[in-house]
């Protein structure tokens, strides 16, 4: 036992620096992610702030039932999940097909340009992107109206129509975000072995053969991982820019689970209520990603773990 600590406190001593780089996430973790995790209690007591956390009153389930008992638990549900959906549908697959694009263009200087256009969006604040929508969908003279006039359409104030508000808010989002999310493609495709593409182009295989045979296979692995990851995340439903791009006459197809939770939590103060609400969706959320993981294990041989 004493030779285990010696050779432990040897390879501590030894790589002291790496130690230190792996030590600040870890502390930012169990600063930041794990010991809040002690207020979750609340989620099951009266909590008044004058009492406390622990003096607080014992009430169990009782605001869990009260969220799945009211009556727009359901219209919530629907939209945090059809928004979710949507968004991972149009917008997991486009930063593939951006990483396969830009690895096939052999200009060295035009791969770069496509490569900086398509992720400067991402440096736009969210407040900048709603603002664009706003614009855009000007009854006057917004960008949208233009275009659908041509078509001999009406003009219409996109923004306050509930049937435009998920499409607005799913395209602007994959157009922010797919050069941001094709990096970590265009890396994976730049670790393939060269041989491969070479061996193939002997064989006589097309740009598109090589794409459907090598560049996807290869890069597969990859693709699995981030999408376990993003169904764990599909309940998650980002706050700010559903709340910025909210209308009065589209909170029926625009009120998700994180905005339901801010104004319940934050401006109402019922922080027992949305500490349910919350715990519900985060529980939720890990049950998709445990079965999306145990899925792909079993038919992929891929997981996290």
């Amino acid at each position: 036992m004493k030779q285990k600590q010696k050779k432990l406190w040897l390879d501590i001593s030894k790589n002291a620096g790496l130690y230190a780089l792996v030590a600040v996430p870890i502390i930012w973790y169990i600063v930041f992610k794990y010991i809040p995790m002690y207020g979750l209690q609340i989620a099951f007591r009266r909590f008044n702030p004058t009492l406390g956390i622990t003096k607080s009153p014992w009430v169990g389930l009782t605001y869990f039932k009260q969220f799945f008992q009211s009556y727009y638990f359901k219209d919530v549900l629907v939209n945090t999940l059809s928004l979710s959906v949507f968004t991972m549908l149009v917008g997991f697959p486009v930063p593939i097909f951006l990483a396969l694009l830009i690895n096939e263009i052999k200009s060295t200087k035009l791969k770069k340009a496509v490569q900086n256009i398509t992720y400067m969006p991402n440096f736009l604040s969210i407040v900048v992107i709603v603002s664009m929508l706003s614009l855009f969908s000007n009854k006057e003279y917004g960008l949208f109206n233009q275009i659908t006039a041509f078509f001999g359409a009406k003009p219409v104030d996109f923004m306050s129509r509930p049937s435009a508000f998920q499409p607005l808010y799913v395209f602007s989002n994959v157009w922010q975000n797919m050069g941001f999310n094709a990096i970590i493609y265009i890396a994976a495709l730049s670790a393939i072995d060269p041989q491969l593409y070479e061996a193939a182009s002997i064989d006589g295989a097309t740009r598109m053969q090589k794409i459907i045979h090598i560049s996807i296979p290869c890069i597969m692995g990859t693709i699995l991982i981030l999408f376990i990851m993003r169904i764990g995340n599909l309940m998650s439903v980002g706050f700010e820019k559903v709340l910025l791009m909210q209308r009065d006459v589209t909170i029926s197809s625009s009120e998700v689970i994180s905005t339901f939770i801010y104004k319940n939590g934050i401006q109402k103060g019922q922080f027992s209520y949305s500490t349910a609400v919350g715990m519900f969706n985060s529980i939720i959320n890990f049950a998709l990603l445990a079965g999306a993981n145990f899925i792909s294990k079993k038919t992929t041989k891929t997981s996290l773990w």
